[in-house]
This record gives structure tokens, C-alpha cells and sequence, in this order.
């Protein structure tokens, strides 16, 4: 299945993967947003620069990645190069830009919100399979997060924050 997800109001070109349970993004698309590249030629263009780059550094991202037909600017379905969560994850880190954080944190979301689509439970094991699924996601995420800005994402504090916002009232009808 071929989607559009957005970020930003920006379009990331998609495939879902029904077998293997994962998304394939657009490459171009993402460095499109991540270098505000107006366009799919310049952003194709610097994606062409820093694989040969990557491959030069012996980066696997490049050869990890595949070729997938996606709907392209002319309507026709095109071979474009395609990544899936944790390649794009370490393509972003070889990207300067600002919006590498919030980038990964929608490519979490997305991600984990499809874990449980795709796995819809049936019964508390299924759903505490798809639970911890997702949650590694997140773990992905946040330790990716922590390593580029040298800052741990939880502290005492907003961890304690946290739990008081998922406790209800009793006052609000709440149950003891």
C-alpha cells in the first residue's frame, strides 16, 4: 500500500509492507524536508552527493536501501529509493538540520501508531506484544534523540509530571 504521510505540511512518499509490518519512505522526500529543498530534482541531487559520500565512509545506509515504485511529481509510478524506520533514522544523523528532531519524533509516531494498526490484538498477550513493540519504537527514538543533543529526554521531573497527569481525580469521578 503507497501513502502519503505528512510532517510539516510537507508530503513523505510511503509503502507499507504488509508482510514484514513496516513502512518504507522516500529518501528524497526526507531530505527534502530535512535540507528545505523546494524541489525533488535539488533534493535527488544532494541524496546522489552524500550517498556517494556515505559509501565512501563505508556506511551501510546506502547499500540497505531499496528501490521501491512510488507515485512520482508526473503521476507515473518511478523506482525511488526507499528506507525503512531505523535506515532513516541513521540517514538523519548524517544530515545537518534543525528539523532532524522533530523528525524523529513524527517518524516515532508514525511508526508506532502503525505497529498497532497492523497488529490489531486480540487478548492481553497479543496486546502486550504489540505494546512493547511499540515501545521500542520509542526507545529508538528517544535514544537517538539523546545521543545527538548529549541530554538525557527523562529526567525526575517531568518523569514525576508524567505520572501525576495519568492519575484521575477522584474528585472528577474517579474510582478508588
Amino acid at each position: 500500500m503507497t501513502s502519503c504521510l505528512s510532517i510539516e505540511e510537507k508530503q513523505v512518499r510511503a509503502v507499507w509492507d504488509e508482510e514484514a509490518e513496516k513502512w518504507w519512505f522516500s529518501i528524497v522526500d526526507i531530505i527534502a524536508i530535512l535540507t528545505d529543498q523546494q524541489d525533488a530534482l535539488t533534493a535527488r541531487k544532494y541524496w546522489n552527493k552524500l550517498k556517494q559520500h556515505l559509501a565512501e565512509e563505508g556506511n551501510q545506509t546506502v547499500t540497505n536501501c531499496y528501490q521501491l515504485k512510488m507515485l512520482a511529481a508526473d503521476g507515473k509510478n518511478r523506482l525511488i529509493d526507499a528506507a525503512n524506520t531505523e535506515q532513516v533514522l541513521r540517514l538523519i544523523q548524517s544530515i545537518p538540520s534543525k528539523k532532524a528532531e522533530p523528525f524523529k519524533l513524527w517518524l516515532a509516531e508514525v511508526a508506532a501508531t502503525d505497529i498497532s494498526l497492523a497488529r490489531w490484538p486480540n487478548g492481553f498477550n497479543e496486546s502486550a506484544e504489540v505494546a512493547q513493540d511499540g515501545a521500542e519504537v520509542a526507545k529508538v527514538a528517544r535514544v537517538q534523540i539523546e545521543k545527538s543533543t548529549g541530554k538525557s529526554v527523562i529526567s525526575r521531573s517531568n518523569a514525576k509530571k508524567l505520572g501525576q497527569a495519568q492519575l484521575p481525580n477522584k474528585d472528577e469521578g474517579g474510582s478508588e
